[in-house]
């Protein structure tokens, strides 16, 4: 009887439906080509691999940055905190799915009494020993529970693809400010070699000057040259050790030195990123994959409102033993049962199942037009991505055409000079450019590259494992 019961009750609980719609996803006008491609993407095969598909380490070969970003992932405190929080959600879901099946509690109880005889009452010993099992079940008949179940998953998986976002934009972060501390090291290098071809420079026109063959304005321009080099090391020398404190910082560990590896203007870069088709974006980037389990949740959520219309069924039973006698507690007549069910259908609420499913509703609106956002600030983050990289890579063609030029002048002016040909004012302007002009290239150069890891990153890559 018992068995066929249950089978019932399972029977009963399986052909109950789940009230609130089911989830689909919403609609997305994806481009076909994202704006700021080459024509080479443009017109590449639909098949075509996008850079946000490569892992990190196939991104960025430098064997130092590497070890770094490897480091951050291990140690950084947002990553550990964004892990952290995938257990709280998996806990939680723990505790919401538990509700779809039933509770078993198990109880005991034992007492002894005993009361004196008096005048008017009767002296008397009792004694009480039960052992019970209890078992409650809220059947999940309209899908409640269900909706509830299906809402704390989508909510699990939003918090793994957050972790995933704080993954990638760690890797962006690292090596962006990897190839900024690799540029000051660049400018820094420039600004000293600079510092001691101008010193040089300088006491050479200090002996022409004792020597007659040239006046004190010269010596006064070359000391200019001197200062202006010797000025920018202090504060490139300020902002290096910020930089290194910055990736310190990113590598969970308290500021002081970091390692440097392959130079920046030997960094390898693609002059054609592939990018793949703009669809695939919403597959790849975890802040899309987030923003579409938070609606799913959103979605479920309002199944869970609606059921609350309708009656909420409980079962409960317990069993167990009871005697007088400890030791007959399993033997004889001591068996005890109980069974029941109950039936609650709400009639009067003033208004608040009807309000709370208008909240679940356009809190699940909401939730669609975040989804749709955030795809549209994709698309346009790889656009811009694109653009900037492409016209960073020509302008640091142009600066290394500049800077060849005037590293010419410069060498050209320094010879008329010695031949006398021209004044110490012309050395000054042209070595002036120069400098100007080799910093400008370093500049360039490390702007080319971050360009570079915007466009890994807004391709949705970096927290491939």
């Amino acid at each position: 009887m018992i068995k066929l019961t249950a089978l019932l009750l399972v029977t009963l609980l399986s052909a109950g439906c789940a009230v609130g719609p089911n989830y689909k996803r919403a609609s997305v006008n994806a481009p076909g080509t994202y704006r700021g491609a080459t024509p080479k993407d443009a017109a590449a095969q639909p098949t075509l691999e996008s850079l946000g598909d490569q892992k990190w380490w196939e991104v960025f070969q430098d064997k130092q940055l590497q070890d770094l970003i490897h480091t951050a992932l291990q140690q950084n405190y947002d990553v550990r905190i964004a892990a952290t929080r995938i257990l709280e959600a998996q806990a939680q879901f723990g505790v919401t799915r538990a509700d779809q099946l039933p509770s078993i509690g198990v109880g005991a109880l034992g007492s002894d009494q005993r009361n004196p005889l008096l005048k008017t009452i009767h002296g008397y010993d009792t004694s009480a020993n039960q052992l019970n099992l209890a078992a409650a079940w809220n059947l999940d008949f309209w899908g409640k529970y269900r909706r509830a179940t299906e809402a704390a998953r989508a909510n699990l998986l939003a918090t793994e693809w957050a972790h995933k976002a704080v993954m990638s934009t760690l890797v962006s972060d690292v090596a962006t400010a990897y190839f900024q501390l690799r540029a000051l090291d660049l400018e820094l290098e420039i600004s000293r070699r600079t510092l001691a071809s101008r010193e040089d420079s300088l006491q050479l026109t200090e002996k022409l000057a004792n020597g007659g063959a040239t006046s004190m304005l010269d010596v006064r321009q070359a000391e200019q040259l001197v200062s202006v080099a010797a000025e920018s090391i202090p504060d490139l020398e300020r902002r290096i050790e910020q930089q290194e404190n910055l990736l310190s910082t990113l590598l969970g560990s308290n500021p002081g030195p970091v390692a440097r590896g392959t130079k920046l203007t030997e960094q390898p870069h693609l002059p054609d990123v592939p990018t793949g088709l703009p669809s695939s974006l919403l597959e790849r980037r975890p802040d899309i994959r987030q923003a579409e389990a938070q609606l799913i949740a959103a979605n479920a959520q309002i199944g869970v409102a609606k059921a609350a219309y309708f009656p909420q069924i409980s079962l409960t039973a317990s069993g167990g033993f009871q005697s007088s006698a400890l030791t007959s507690l399993f033997t004889g007549p001591a068996g005890i049962w109980n069974f029941g069910g109950s039936l609650a259908q709400p009639i009067f609420t003033g208004g608040k199942i009807r309000s709370n499913i208008k909240y679940t509703e356009a809190r699940q609106q909401e939730a669609v037009l975040t989804y749709q956002q955030t795809i549209q600030q994709a698309f346009r983050g790889v656009s811009d991505a694109l653009v900037e990289y492409h016209k960073d890579r020509e302008f640091r063609q142009f600066q290394q055409q500049l800077a060849f030029s005037a590293q010419d002048a410069a060498h050209l002016s320094e010879m008329r000079y010695r031949g006398g040909a021209a004044s110490y004012l012309e050395v000054l302007t042209n070595e002036t450019n120069y400098f100007a002009a080799e910093l400008g290239l370093a500049q360039a150069q490390s702007n080319e590259l971050v360009a570079l890891v915007r466009i890994y990153r807004n391709l949705g890559g970096g927290w491939q494992q």
